[in-house]
């Protein structure tokens, strides 16, 4: 195993032009965890809403939709009305929307399809992506999902997603 590393290191130093690139064997690895949020009563649920979304209506009913963390599919399901009545229902009527990632900096995978599904036909569902966990040997399919709490925003309003400076 460490012939092996040494043989990738050199490999991947060579093609990235990078010497301080390395492949390592550490046969009692133990992956750190990120820790789990404790259930949150729905007072904080909602501060944390308010601390991580930022919602306007911009001049021409454009609507403007900041997202610092993504929500996991556990808290959406527990504040999915909270959702709507505090973000969704003020977005929906606007004629486009800009949605901004650019900050969003952490939040649950699980949340993913919630997000884009919203922006999507309910039929046919769209494989968003397949996540790889190397820890568990795992490999998670995201796919659109067919039923939401609330509306779609659609397909026929202009969508700007920012996503870098």
């Amino acid at each position: 195993p460490e012939s092996l590393a040494g043989v990738l290191s050199s490999g991947v130093q060579d093609t990235v032009s990078d010497p301080r690139l390395k492949v390592s064997y550490e046969p009692n690895y133990i992956p750190v965890a990120p820790p789990k949020m404790p259930p949150l009563p729905p007072e904080q649920l909602v501060a944390v809403l308010q601390t991580s979304i930022k919602l306007d209506i911009l001049e021409g009913n454009i609507g403007y939709l900041r997202i610092d963390h993504i929500l996991g599919e556990e808290v959406a399901e527990k504040i999915g009305p909270l959702l709507l009545d505090l973000v969704w229902n003020k977005i929906l009527p606007t004629s486009a929307l800009i949605f901004d990632l650019r900050y969003t900096s952490s939040g649950d995978i699980s949340g993913i399809p919630y997000i884009v599904s919203y922006f999507t036909e309910a039929e046919p569902l769209i494989h968003i992506d397949s996540v790889y966990d190397r820890p568990s040997n795992t490999t998670t399919k995201l796919f659109s999902m067919s039923t939401l709490l609330g509306q779609r925003y659609g397909t026929t309003k202009s969508l700007i997603i920012l996503t870098s400076k």
